[in-house]
């Protein structure tokens, strides 16, 4: 069992920035695919960005040019750095952990980020 846990988020001007984090239990980097994942109000969860154990990296649109995904290894962690933050931004924003060749996935518990005008 893995267990990821959040932190970072907060409440924010437009065009401010925030760096989340999201430690691990355990490295399970090299075999999963890490991702961010946020959710607003009345709206379904939405895929943020991801990162592979090889590195490849994917955003989706709405942030592509704004945000980074990250990790450092030795800190079991992984980072979204957001910049230049909208409204729209606005939502909780969860860790997830896929382990590649399974079905097995683990979530955080969720960070709230609030974007104001």
């Amino acid at each position: 069992q893995v267990q990821l846990v959040e932190s970072g988020g907060g409440l924010v001007q437009a065009g401010g920035s925030l760096r989340l984090s999201c430690v691990a239990s355990k490295n399970i980097f090299s075999i999963s695919v890490m991702g961010w994942y946020r959710q607003a109000p009345g709206k379904q969860r939405e895929l943020v960005a991801t990162l592979t154990g090889g590195d490849s990296i994917n955003y989706a649109d709405s942030v592509k040019g704004r945000f980074s995904i990250s990790r450092d290894n030795a800190k079991n962690t992984v980072y979204l750095q957001m910049n230049s933050l909208k409204p729209e931004d606005t939502a909780v924003y969860y860790c997830n952990a896929r382990v590649v060749l399974t079905t097995t996935l683990y979530w955080g518990q969720g960070t709230q980020v609030t974007v104001s005008s």
